[in-house]
Order: structure tokens, then sequence, then C-alpha cells
């Protein structure tokens, strides 16, 4: 009757926990940002699968636990007392071996094939190659008929779209992060990795991150993909394939600061009163940039050739080398007049 009283006991802990914890897990939890893709559902769905499994494995074992403790407890008087001699049990032992057996082999199984689906080639699939270089991310788009690719440096990407993403790596690991995608992805110099992901239906900005330690800078090495209607995005190639221009009424130096507190990245690190920012790895420009630096050529040299004049107190390889590659000829004018302009 003790017995039998004390497995009723446990069984009704076991329930309570298991019941509260999964809901707690499952509803209250926030483990991760909205998905963004039907790999990160499938991530998503599987993750949950794994918290279903383990946490009535976890309430289990910790009820044991707890019960053994309170009920079975050394009590004074006891402490020189042995227990009665047990032998074990071929039975149980088999059966508690399979079983976690079967369970790690069906997750398994499970989880290949979450792996395998996300993975897996789908029809007409569009190539977005990724290049990393401390410390910033570029964006290259391939086209047909021999056009020239379109560049950027912020990841633009069609709703409801197969992404096939090349990741390379200019100078050392990097990894290519989107949280709200699932997928991560190592740069590595002289490999081209890649991953798939196919984007839902839903438009919106998310946050690019690099995933390993890569440098002084690493912190910086940030960017965004902004996920936008097709029709919206074929305009953005359209636009983006050729000359970039201030706006109608717009001044070069207003495209430029744009330029600076947004697209490139260049607030997080250097120091700008105008601009806002605040950033520390590079050096401060409103007191660099005075007298012979005032210059045009030279502010237009240090944002191509970031390596020819090293500020001191800074190491030299912090600044990406790939500007040049990257902006248009109007873009860097836009720069060099606002860099002008707020060191006068």
């Amino acid at each position: 009757m003790r017995d039998r009283r004390l497995i009723l006991q446990m069984l009704a802990f076991f329930l309570v926990g298991t019941g509260v914890l999964l809901f707690i897990v499952l509803d209250v939890v926030h483990w991760f940002p909205a998905a963004a893709t039907a790999q990160a559902r499938n991530v998503d769905r599987l993750y949950k699968v794994m918290l279903i499994v383990s946490v009535p494995i976890f309430v289990l074992v910790e009820t044991v636990v707890v019960f053994s403790v309170w009920k079975f407890r050394m009590r004074p008087g006891q402490e020189n007392m042995d227990g009665p001699p047990i032998h074990g049990n071929t039975r149980l032992e088999v059966v508690w071996t399979a079983l976690p057996a079967i369970l790690l082999l069906s997750l398994c199984t499970y989880a290949f094939t979450v792996l395998h689906s996300n993975e897996k080639k789908k029809a007409n699939e569009m190539i977005v190659d990724v290049t990393g270089q401390q410390f910033t991310w570029t964006f290259s788009y391939p086209r047909a008929n021999g056009q020239p690719p379109v560049k950027s440096l912020e990841l633009y990407l069609p709703s409801n779209a197969h992404i096939y993403f090349r990741i390379h790596s200019k100078d050392v690991i990097h990894s290519f992060w989107i949280p709200a995608f699932r997928l991560q992805e190592d740069a590595v110099p002289g490999i081209t990795t890649d991953y798939r992901a196919t984007t839902t239906n839903t438009a919106a900005t998310y946050p690019i991150v690099c995933a390993v330690l890569c440098g002084l800078g690493h912190s910086t090495m940030r960017s965004f993909v902004h996920v936008m209607p097709p029709g919206q995005f074929a305009a953005w190639e359209a636009k983006a394939g050729g000359p970039v221009t201030a706006a109608p009424g717009q001044a070069p130096a207003a495209l430029g600061k744009q330029m600076f507190t947004s697209s490139l990245g260049c607030g997080g690190c250097h120091t700008i009163a105008d601009a806002g920012t605040s950033g520390t790895v590079g050096p401060h420009l409103d007191q660099v940039l005075k007298g012979p630096k005032h210059s045009a050529a030279f502010i237009r040299q240090s944002i191509l050739q970031p390596n020819a004049f090293i500020e001191k107190g800074y190491p030299a390889n912090v600044m990406p080398q790939t500007f040049g590659a990257v902006l248009q000829p109007t873009q860097i004018d836009a720069l060099v007049a606002y860099l002008r302009q707020v060191s006068k």
C-alpha cells in the first residue's frame, strides 16, 4: 500500500511537472526570432520535437531524484547502515538500453530528413555571391547575357524565392549568419561554401551577423537583409545595376551622409558628431581630417586604399579594402563631399 501511494505521488509529480515545463518551453519562451524562410520553419519544428521528447525524460529523472532524496534520505543513526543487497535485472537493463537507442535513432533520422530537405536543390534558384572581408559583407548578383553583376553592401531578396548563397572570404574565416533564416555557414579563404534558403512572403528587414571572431572589428561586421515583394526587388535590381546618383534636390553630401550612417556601416567604426556616430575601432574623423588631410584626394585615397596611410595608434587591415569594387564613382564622390563638409 505504501509503495503504491509513493508511485501515485511520483506519477502525479511527473505529469504536473511535464505539463508545466512543456507549456513554458513551447508557449512562454520565445527561443528564436520570427522565421523568415521555409528552412527556418523546419528547424523550429525540429527544435520543438526535441523539446517534446526531452522534457518528459528530464522530468522523469528529476522526479526519481527528488523522491529518492525525500523518501529515502539517510536519517540520524543510519550512517553505518547499508541497504539490502540487490541483483541486476536483465530484462530491465535490456529495456532501458533498447528504448533510448530507439529514441536516439528516431530523432537522428528525423534531423537528417530536415537537413536533407533544407539543402535540397530547388528549381529556378536565384544565385547570390556573399563575400566576407575584414570587416564587411558584400553581395553580388550574377546577371544573364554577359551583363556585369549587381553589387551591394546590403542583401536584397525577393519574397517567395529560392536563394542559393555562394559564400567566399578574402582574408580570414568569417561566418555568414542570418538568425531569422536559422542558417549559418563559414566563409573560408580559398573555399566556396554554400547554403540554400526559401524566403517567405513576409516583407521585412533582418540583421546579418559574423558569428566567428575575425579580428579587431569583428563586432562591427554586420549588415541587413531586406526581403521585399518580387516587383519591388526587380525595381531595386534595375536601379542598383545603373549609376547611383543623389535624389532630385539632394546634395551629394546628403547622399554621402546617408551612406555613412546606414548602408556602409561606417559609423560602427568611426566617430562623426554630425552623423551621430561614436565608433572607436577607427580614427575619430572630426579630429583627423584636418589640414592636408582635408583634401578630396586624401579622403578618396583613404576610402579606396585604406592601407596607404595608417593613422598613428591604429593597426592596418582593419578598414575594408573592397569599396573601390563595390561602390560606384558617384557614391565615392558623395562620401568625399560629405567628409570634407563635416570636417571643415
